[in-house]
């Protein structure tokens, strides 16, 4: 009989019941809860919206107070009444609380606040870009698992039957039946199985513990319902195709291109109120004891204030925003139409791979009655060992391609949705 070389990797050191199924939704969700980026996106909105609420107290009024005491070495007025020699103020004590609320500030208010506005849209963007990019990254994880055991269970299956014809050709060699180099071929083929056997539990066990770091799940405790995945030939998504160019304003890229653009001509405008006159009206209350002598008294004024010398430099500034809110608008044109290159480019991928999986798929059943038919030759006697095994070999690689193929097909599928905004 054959010996199997039983590979045990972290996952068989515990019992199934103590290890936790996650399906590929439940890894999505975990990986969006462990990711660095995306808790410092998170942080990000909410500096954002704190900008946000800053930018909105500028609308009342400014409050400050002062106050001073002073006492001199000597009385800091002098005056001669009639030859007489007076000196006054030599210490006291003045303070003032003024309020002050401007009514026109060239619109750099209201335009800071909704600066800060398009600050917390575009933090709301970027965490959405790192979700599609977690959630893309957790699928192709997810799917190389499946894969591998699934090429796990090709592998099984392949070493039954090895195992069968061992016995078989070894019973047959006894009796001078076959020849005894027919089983020195099966033996080859049973090496060379457990050695594929041995990469695949391998490579499984690395890539388990890649995904569980990813998630933040515990390794030993990983496990995944591959045993019971339906891996059928799934029908064609056509209903996921869309307009492109409708599309366009649906997708993340092109809103941060347009916030982008918003917040250039935001700044021009901020550039432009800097120059243009400020209006402002306020309330002081303030008190003195000067001259043994305590006085408060209350005064309203109003207040505008010019810039002249700013429009100097302040010409070359604003025209260097126009530029910029220029340069916006080509970058929002030129990557719109990127983007909806990148939309067909995807979609040809996921044509492609559909047709790839057909043809694994055609070629997996092809092989599988090549491997019935061979065995029923061999076993009359029609057709050599090396065909049969040759047979095997065929069943395995067109398993190995389906697999790879299926989750080829469920990566650009997801590719394709994030590019069109789904």
């Amino acid at each position: 009989m054959k010996r199997y070389i039983i590979v045990l990797s972290l996952l068989s050191v515990l019992p199934l019941s103590a290890q936790q199924a996650y399906t590929l939704e439940e890894c999505q969700q975990m990986a969006q809860s462990h990711n660095i980026a995306l808790r410092t996106a998170d942080a990000n909105i909410e500096m954002a919206k704190e900008q946000r609420h800053e930018a909105f107290t500028h609308y009342f009024p400014t409050l400050s107070a002062n106050g001073m005491a002073f006492n001199a070495n000597k009385e800091t007025m002098e005056m001669s009444i009639m030859g007489m020699h007076l000196g006054i103020v030599k210490n006291g004590l003045m303070g003032a609380v003024t309020a002050v609320q401007p009514i026109f500030a060239g619109g750099q208010i209201i335009n800071a606040n909704r600066l800060a506005k398009t600050g917390v849209a575009v933090s709301q963007l970027q965490r959405q870009l790192n979700v599609n990019e977690v959630a893309l990254t957790t699928e192709q994880y997810y799917w190389q698992i499946i894969a591998l055991q699934e090429k796990q269970k090709t592998l099984q299956t392949l070493a039954t039957l090895l195992a069968r014809l061992h016995n078989d050709v070894a019973v047959a060699v006894k009796a001078g039946v076959v020849n005894r180099n027919d089983l020195l071929q099966v033996q080859l083929k049973e090496n060379e199985v457990e050695s594929h056997q041995l990469k695949v539990s391998n490579g499984l066990a690395l890539a388990r513990m890649v995904l569980a770091q990813y998630i933040g799940a515990d390794t030993a405790r990983l496990n995944f319902p591959a045993t019971s995945y339906n891996f059928s030939l799934p029908d064609f998504a056509l209903s996921n195709r869309t307009d492109h160019v409708a599309a366009l304003r649906h997708t993340t890229e092109y809103q941060l291109l347009e916030e982008n653009v918003a917040a250039k001509k935001l700044q021009q405008k901020m550039e432009l109120g800097k120059r243009l006159p400020t209006v402002g009206v306020g309330a002081s209350y303030a008190y003195h004891d000067l001259l043994d002598n305590d006085r408060s008294f209350a005064t309203m004024f109003a207040q505008v204030s010019i810039p002249i010398s700013d429009w100097w430099g302040g010409s070359h500034a604003i025209k260097r925003r126009r530029l910029a809110v220029q340069i916006a608008q080509d970058e929002l044109q030129n990557k719109a139409e990127l983007l909806v290159i990148r939309m067909q480019k995807n979609w040809n991928d996921v044509e492609e791979a559909y047709k790839q999986l057909q043809i694994a798929h055609r070629g997996k059943e092809q092989a599988e009655e090549n491997l019935r038919l061979n065995t029923d030759y061999y076993k009359a006697g029609t057709c050599k060992m090396s065909d049969l095994l040759e047979a095997q070999a065929k069943f395995q690689q067109t398993h190995d391609n389906y697999c790879d193929a299926y989750a080829q097909y469920r990566i650009k599928l997801l590719e394709y949705k994030q590019s069109v905004g789904k």
